[in-house]
Order: C-alpha cells, then structure tokens, then sequence
C-alpha cells in the first residue's frame, strides 16, 4: 500500500509519496493525476518532501529531468 502524505502548503500538489524499492516519487495533483518519477535515489525524494520545498519548482527544475509518466495505482 502507498503511503500518500498530503501536500496542503503546495498549490501544484495534493499529496506525495516515495517508493524506495523503485526509486521514485510519485505525486498526486489536484486534477487527481498521478505522476511517476522514476530513478530518484532517497537523497532526491529527502529534498522534494522537505516541507519548505516548492514543490511546483522542484518538479520543473527537478523532477522532469528523471523519466517519467503517468502511475497506475
């Protein structure tokens, strides 16, 4: 089972959530999509889910670089 954390400080994300057997970050956005990351070590997952973090920055300068997709859950 995913464990989704809410993102109620970001306006780009509704919740986040990090799959470290795989490697990626998944992220839930308000339309309710569901995103893939794909080959983000923990220490890329530790600075996105830092609560300071602007999580629409951090996907654009960030996370878009890594493969990605929709998830399926």
């Amino acid at each position: 089972m995913i464990e989704w954390i809410p993102t109620p400080e970001s306006s780009r994300t509704d919740a986040i959530a990090y799959l470290p057997e795989e490697d990626s970050i998944l992220v839930r956005f308000p339309d309710g999509a569901e995103w893939r990351y794909d080959s983000c070590p923990a220490n890329v997952w530790e600075e996105f889910a830092y609560p300071v973090t602007s999580k629409g920055a951090y996907i654009r300068e960030q996370l878009d670089q890594h493969p990605n997709g929709p998830f399926a859950s």
